[in-house]
C-alpha cells in the first residue's frame, strides 16, 4: 500500500468505527447548571413551574473549523403529577471531527420524587431517546482526487459506505439528593448519573460495530444566602431586597477513560450574576482553563422572569492554547409556578417544608 494512501483510510477506519473510538466523549458545557437535564435527568422537575433553556457554545473559535454545540431543554415540575417530580425534553447537536461528524440527540425525560424529611428529597430520573450521527463525507479529499501540479481536480474512485447517518437508541439514568436547612440560608443538591447506559453502537458500517462509550457524571451544589436572607426565597422584582447569594459547586466527568472536573463559585445581588470556574483534564496530557461567568435576570414578576449568561473559557496551561478558549450564552425562560395537571394527581402532594402544595422553602426558586 502506498503512502500516500494511509491517512486517508485512518481517517476513514476511524469515522466508520472500525477503529476503537477512545477519543469519544460528549460535549463539555462550562455552563453546566444552565444544561441540567443534560448531565442528570433526575434534575427534571427539581423545582416547580416551567423552565426552558437555550445554550450556544462556540468552541476554539481561532481555528479553521471550530467546534459548534446547540442545547434546549424544557422541563415541568408539577406536584399534581403522578409520582410528584416532572417531565422535560432535550435536544443537543454538537460537531466534532472538524465538522466532518455532527451528533444530534433528542430525548425525553422523567423525574420521579422520593420524600425524606421535611427538609430532605430525593428524585429519580429516567432519559430515553436517540442518538444520530451523521458523515458527511462530501467534505473529504482522497488521495486520488489530487494532481501534484493542479491539487484537487480529479473524480475519487472511494464508494461511501453502508450509510452517512446512524440513528440508535439512548438510555439514561440519574439521582438527585435535594437538602435545606432548618433556617433556609443554605441549600444544596447533590447528583450522580450514568448516560449511553447501553452503550449504543455508533458504528457506520453494517459488518463494524463502534459502542458508544457510557458517561458518569457526579455533581454537587451549595447555596449559601447573606445573614438574615433565604437561600430558596423568591426574588424581588428589582432585586435590591434579595439577599447575597453565594453558589459553590462542582461536576466530575469520565467517559472512555477520559476524566475532567470544573470547580468553582457564582455569586447573584442585584439580579447580576458573576463567577469564576476551574476547569481541567485529568488523563494524558492535562488542559486546564479559567471560565468566567457574567449574566442578568429580569424579573418580569415575582414568579416570572428571564436570564441571560454569558461565560468565556480561557485557556491557562496544555497543548489548547491559541485556539481561541469558547464562548457560551445562555437564555433561560422561568414560570415558577405555571401548572398544567390539575386535580389530586397521584403523587399524594407532599412538598418538603410546605405541607400539602403549600410551596414550601425546597419548592421556591434557588439560584438559577
Amino acid at each position: 500500500m502506498k503512502n500516500r494512501y494511509r491517512f486517508p483510510i485512518l481517517v476513514i477506519l476511524s469515522l466508520l468505527g472500525v477503529m476503537p473510538v477512545t477519543f469519544s466523549q460528549d460535549m463539555n458545557y462550562s455552563q453546566y447548571f444552565s444544561t441540567p437535564i443534560y448531565y442528570n435527568p433526575a434534575y427534571t422537575g427539581i423545582n416547580t413551574g416551567l423552565r426552558a433553556r437555550l445554550l450556544f457554545r462556540d468552541q476554539w473559535p481561532s481555528l479553521p473549523n471550530p467546534f459548534k454545540s446547540y442545547f434546549f431543554s424544557a422541563d415541568l415540575g408539577d406536584r399534581n403529577l403522578p409520582g410528584s417530580g416532572g417531565l422535560g425534553i432535550m435536544v443537543n447537536q454538537d460537531t466534532p471531527g472538524a465538522g466532518l461528524i455532527k451528533n444530534f440527540e433528542a430525548a425525553l425525560t422523567i423525574g420521579v420524587r422520593v420524600p425524606i424529611t421535611s427538609f430532605m428529597v430525593s428524585q429519580i430520573g429516567i432519559k430515553a431517546g436517540i442518538m444520530q450521527r451523521t458523515v458527511n463525507w462530501g467534505d473529504l479529499v482522497f488521495a486520488d482526487q489530487l494532481s501534484g501540479k493542479y491539487g484537487n481536480i480529479f473524480q475519487s474512485s472511494f464508494i461511501p459506505p453502508d450509510a452517512n447517518k446512524r440513528v440508535v437508541p439512548d438510555f439514561g439514568v440519574g439521582g438527585v439528593l435535594q437538602f435545606i436547612s432548618p433556617q433556609g440560608n443554605i441549600s444544596g443538591n447533590i447528583g450522580l448519573s450514568v448516560d449511553h447506559l447501553f452503550k449504543p453502537d455508533v458504528s457506520f458500517l453494517s459488518t463494524g460495530s463502534s459502542q458508544y462509550p457510557r458517561k458518569w457524571v457526579g455533581q454537587f451544589d451549595l447555596i449559601v444566602a447573606s445573614e438574615g436572607g433565604s437561600s430558596s426565597s423568591s426574588m424581588s422584582r428589582g432585586g435590591g431586597d434579595d439577599p447575597l447569594k453565594f453558589n459553590i459547586g462542582g461536576i466530575y466527568q469520565n467517559q472512555a477513560n477520559l476524566n475532567s472536573l470544573q470547580v468553582g463559585l457564582n455569586l447573584l445581588k442585584y439580579n447580576i450574576y458573576v463567577g469564576c470556574w476551574y476547569k481541567s483534564t485529568m488523563t494524558g496530557v492535562v488542559n486546564s482553563a479559567v471560565a468566567l461567568v457574567a449574566g442578568y435576570r429580569y424579573n418580569f414578576y415575582e414568579d416570572m422572569n428571564i436570564k441571560f449568561m454569558y461565560s468565556y473559557d480561557l485557556q491557562v496551561s496544555g497543548a489548547l492554547q491559541g485556539t481561541g478558549g469558547a464562548h457560551e450564552i445562555s437564555l433561560i425562560l422561568e414560570f415558577d409556578k405555571l401548572q398544567i395537571f390539575g386535580g389530586g394527581g397521584g403523587g399524594g402532594g407532599f412538598m418538603p417544608g410546605g405541607g400539602r402544595r403549600g410551596g414550601g422553602p425546597m419548592e421556591c426558586p434557588t439560584f438559577y
